[in-house]
C-alpha cells in the first residue's frame, strides 16, 4: 500500500516524480524550482498530508532533491508594489493585444501580474497564447535596453507575465497551445538585453528583486545551457555587500535552480560538458564561502556544494569533479557549523555515484549520519511510545511523554473510539523523532529518512498493515515553545494525525483520499491541539467572522484545490461546530471511516445542510479571546501584561498603535505576537523607549498583520515597549504577549 504522509509546511523544494522526471515550472513568485502542491504553501504553523510514491528513498531523494531556499520568514516584503490599489482585471490580458497589452501589464501591480499565475480555462489561452508572449517578450527586450536598475518602467511585471504564461502552459499545453521557436527567439532577445545592460549588476533591493525574478525565467524558458555565463557571472561577483541584501542574495541562489533543473534540458548535459568552467565556478563558490555556513546565508554555500556533486552524473566531467567532491567532503564533517555542507554533498554525490561511495567515505550513509546526531533515545511507553533526539533533555522528554500519552485519553474520549484501532491496522509503537532545530531538521532528516525537509515536520504512517512496520513522526525543537511540550513543533496536531490514522482511518491514503475527507484529516489535527492544550486558534477565530467558505464546501476539500487558510483555518473551524453542534453526525461519519467507507463518508457529509446554521455560528465566535490570553487588566488599552491580549487595534498609513508591558525580575524572554484584521500592521520592539521604525531592538515585518517576535533582551523590573506601524493602514488587528 502507499504510504500516508503528513507534512507540516515549512518551506517548497521539489516534489517527488515517480517516474524520475524533470519537475514542474517554478511558481509564482516563489524562488524554488517546482509548482508546490496547493497546500504546500503554508509557512511553519499547520502540517499537511501527502503522499509521495511507493519506495522513494534517500537516494532517489537526493537525485531530485532541489536547492535549499532561505527561509520565508527571513524575506522583507515585496518592495516593488507598482500603481498599487489598480484594478487588475484578467481581461485586462485576455482582451488586449500589442501595444494595449504591453501598456495593461506595465501598469498593472506586481501583485496583479502574479495572479495570472493561477488563471483557468480560456482566459489562459486569451494571456498566454504564443503571439501574446511574443508581443512581451519583445517589449521587454526594448524595456531592458534602457533598464536603470529599478521597477520605474515596470521591468518586473514584463518579466514575471512572462514567467507565467510558461508556468501556465507548462500545465495547460492543450489549453494555451504550442510555443514555438518563434517565441523562444523573442525571449532569448529579451534576456540578452537585460543580462547586458550594467544595471543589471546593481547591487541593491530593487535590482535584486527584479534579477532574481529574470534568472528564474531563464529555467522557465528552458534557456538553461545559453544562460551558463550569467550563472558564472553571478558567482563570480558574489561580495560581502550581497550577503546583507535579501534580494540580492536569492537572485544568486535562483542560479542553483538553473543548474538543478538544467540536467532535464535538451543541450544542458552538452552545454556543461563543453564548458568545464561552470564546474570551476561552483565549486569554488562552495570552497570559497564556508564562512557562511552557520549563518543565514548557508544555503548558498550548501546548495553550490550539492551542485557540485550533480556534476558528477556527467561522464565527461568525472574524472574532475570527484576530486572536488571529495575536497569538500575532507573539508567538512557529519556534525558542527560545516555539518550542513557535508550532508548536502554526500547525500547528492550517492544520489549519482553511489558505487564510488568508498571513495568519498559516505557510504551506508543514513545509518551513519543517524547514529552521529540521533543520539539520545527515551521510552515513554514500552511498545507504544518512545523518542529519539539530538538534543533533548531527560526532563523536555518526560514533558513530551506526558503531553502524548495524555492526549491519547483525550482523544480516545473525543471521537469515541473505546481505545480500539481499526481493523488491519499495527501501527501500535511509535516513534518521535526530534532534531534540535528547524536547521538540524533541513539537514539531516532529508539524509536519513529519505524526504524532504521543505516543511515543519512529517509523519510517516507507512503500511499500517504491515506488523513489521515502523510509524514515525519526525520533528524539531524549536528556541521558543509555542505552547509544544519540550518546544517540539506541532508536537500535538502531528500526534493527532498518528491518532486518527491508527483509530479513525481504515487502510492507505490513496483509499482514505479517494473522496474529498480534507477538511477533517488536517481539521480534527488543528482541533485536537489545540483544544487539548486548551488555546484557542487565534487565526482561525478572527477568519470566522469573513464567512470566506460555505461548510458545504469545506466538505469538498482536497489538497488539490485548497489553500493554507481552507485547509488549515476553516478546516479546524469545520471540525470545531461538527463536534459543538452535531456529534451524532461525527459519530456516524466516523464509524463510515473506521470501516473504509469512504464514498459513504462522503456522500453522507453531501447531504447534510448545514450552511446557515454554520454561518450563524461563525458570527457567534466573533469577539472570542484566547483561554489563558485574556483581554489585559486596565483602563490603559496600551497596556499590555503576562499572557494577555489586546483586540480591535487599528492605524492608519504611517502611524503607530502604541503599547507597553510590565516585565517582572526574573523574566528574560517574551513572546510578542500580532494577528488577525486587515491592512498591514509591523512589530516593533525596544526595551528602553517606545518603540518605533527608527528606535527597536527586533522587529517583524511580513506582509499582513501575523508577525511574531520571541524577545531574549527583555529589561526585567521595569517597562519594555511595544508598537504595531502601519505600513498601510490595518484594523481589527489583536496583539498578546506571553512570558
Amino acid at each position: 500500500m502507499s504510504p500516508r504522509r503528513w507534512v507540516t509546511a515549512l518551506l517548497v523544494t521539489v516534489a517527488l516524480a515517480a517516474g524520475g522526471g524533470a519537475p514542474a515550472l517554478a511558481s509564482p513568485r516563489d524562488a524554488t524550482p517546482v509548482k508546490p502542491p496547493a497546500h504546500k504553501d503554508r509557512e511553519i504553523s499547520g502540517p499537511t498530508r501527502l503522499v509521495l510514491p511507493d519506495g522513494v528513498n534517500a537516494k532517489k531523494s537526493a537525485k531530485l532533491r532541489a536547492p535549499l531556499t532561505p527561509s520565508t520568514r527571513t524575506a522583507p516584503k515585496k518592495l516593488l508594489k507598482a500603481t498599487a490599489g489598480a484594478s487588475c482585471a484578467v481581461s485586462d490580458f485576455t482582451g488586449n493585444t500589442g501595444t494595449a497589452l504591453v501598456n495593461a501589464v506595465k501598469g498593472a501591480s506586481v501583485d496583479c501580474v502574479n495572479s495570472l499565475f493561477s488563471i483557468t480555462g480560456q482566459d489562459q489561452y486569451g494571456a498566454f497564447r504564443e503571439a501574446q508572449m511574443v508581443t512581451i517578450a519583445n517589449a521587454l527586450k526594448a524595456n531592458a535596453a534602457s533598464y536603470n536598475g529599478t521597477n520605474s518602467a515596470s521591468t518586473e511585471q514584463l518579466v514575471l507575465f512572462l514567467r507565467a504564461g510558461y508556468y501556465v502552459q507548462y500545465y495547460n499545453p492543450g489549453t494555451v497551445g504550442q510555443y514555438t521557436k518563434t517565441l523562444a527567439t523573442a525571449t532569448e532577445g529579451a534576456l540578452d538585453a537585460f543580462y547586458a545592460n550594467s544595471a543589471a549588476n546593481t547591487v541593491s533591493d530593487a535590482n535584486g528583486e527584479i534579477l532574481g525574478e529574470a534568472v528564474t525565467l531563464i529555467d522557465s524558458a528552458s534557456e538553461n545551457a545559453r544562460y551558463l555565463y550569467v550563472v558564472k557571472r553571478l558567482l563570480n561577483g558574489y561580495s560581502s555587500a550581497w550577503d546583507a541584501n535579501w534580494y540580492m542574495r536569492n537572485a544568486a541562489n535562483n542560479v542553483f535552480t538553473v543548474l538543478f533543473r538544467g540536467q532535464w534540458v535538451t543541450g544542458y548535459p552538452e552545454a556543461v560538458q563543453a564548458d568545464p568552467s561552470i564546474v570551476d565556478t561552483v565549486y569554488g563558490f562552495a570552497r570559497n564561502h564556508t564562512s557562511m555556513l552557520g549563518t543565514d546565508s548557508a544555503f548558498l554555500d550548501t546548495n553550490a556544494g550539492g551542485e557540485t556533486a550533480r556534476f558528477v552524473q556527467y561522464a565527461g566531467l568525472q574524472a574532475k569533479v570527484r576530486p572536488l567532491i571529495k575536497s569538500l567532503l575532507d573539508g567538512s564533517s557529519i556534525t558542527g557549523t560545516t555539518a550542513p555542507l557535508w550532508v548536502r554533498v554526500a547525500d547528492v554525490t550517492n544520489g549519482y555515484d553511489e558505487a564510488n561511495c568508498s571513495y568519498y567515505g559516505t557510504c551506508d550513509l543514513s545509518n551513519r549520519v543517524k547514529a552521529a546526531v540521533l543520539t539520545k533515545n527515551y521510552t515513554c511507553s514500552a511498545n507504544v511510545l518512545h523518542i529519539i533526539a539530538q538534543a533533548v533533555t531527560t526532563d523536555e522528554a518526560n514533558a513530551a511523554c506526558t503531553s502524548m500519552l495524555n492526549q491519547n485519553a483525550y482523544f480516545h474520549n473525543l471521537v469515541n473510539d473505546g481505545g480500539k484501532p481499526v481493523a488491519n491496522d499495527y501501527n501500535s509503537n511509535m516513534e518521535v523523532v526530534v532534531f534540535a532545530s528547524p536547521t538540524d531538521y533541513q539537514t539531516y532528516a532529508g539524509v536519513i529518512f529519505g524526504i524532504d525537509t521543505n516543511n515543519g515536520g512529517m509523519y510517516l504512517e507507512g503500511d499500517p498493515s504491515s506488523q513489521s512496520n515502523q510509524p514515525r513522526f519526525i520533528a524539531y525543537q524549536r528556541p521558543d515553545d509555542n505552547g509544544f511540550a519540550a518546544r517540539i513543533w506541532n508536537l500535538n496536531h502531528e500526534y493527532t494525525h498518528y491518532l486518527d490514522g491508527r483509530y479513525d482511518q481504515y487502510g492507505d491514503f490513496d483509499a482514505s483520499t479517494a473522496k474529498p475527507d480534507i477538511w477533517w484529516v488536517e481539521g480534527v489535527a488543528e482541533y485536537v491541539s489545540y483544544s487539548y492544550r486548551n488555546l484557542a486558534y487565534t487565526d482561525a477565530l478572527n477568519e470566522a467572522p469573513k464567512h470566506t467558505y460555505a461548510l458545504s464546501t469545506l466538505f469538498d476539500t482536497t489538497y488539490a484545490n485548497t489553500n493554507v487558510n481552507r485547509t488549515y483555518h476553516w478546516g479546524y473551524l469545520a471540525v470545531r461546530f461538527m463536534f459543538e453542534k452535531h456529534p451524532a453526525d461525527v459519530t456516524k461519519l466516523l464509524g463510515y471511516y473506521r470501516a473504509g467507507k469512504y464514498d459513504d463518508a462522503y456522500n453522507f457529509v453531501k447531504t447534510l445542510n448545514y450552511d446557515t446554521e454554520f454561518n450563524t455560528w461563525l458570527d457567534s465566535l466573533s469577539g472570542s479571546t484566547t483561554p489563558g490570553y485574556p483581554t489585559c487588566d486596565g483602563t490603559d488599552t496600551r497596556a499590555m501584561g503576562k499572557d494577555c491580549q489586546r483586540a480591535n487595534i487599528s492605524a492608519t498609513t504611517g502611524n503607530y498603535a502604541y503599547f507597553y508591558v510590565y516585565v517582572p525580575a526574573g523574566v528574560t524572554t517574551m513572546t510578542i505576537t500580532s494577528s488577525g484584521g486587515s491592512g498591514n500592521a509591523d512589530l516593533y520592539f525596544n526595551p528602553s523607549t517606545w518603540a518605533t521604525t527608527g528606535a527597536y531592538t527586533a522587529k517583524s515585518t511580513k506582509t499582513g498583520n501575523a508577525e511574531t517576535l520571541t524577545v531574549t533582551n527583555v529589561k526585567p523590573n521595569a517597562y519594555n515597549y511595544i508598537s504595531l506601524y502601519a505600513t498601510t493602514g490595518f484594523s481589527g488587528a489583536t496583539l498578546s504577549t506571553h512570558f
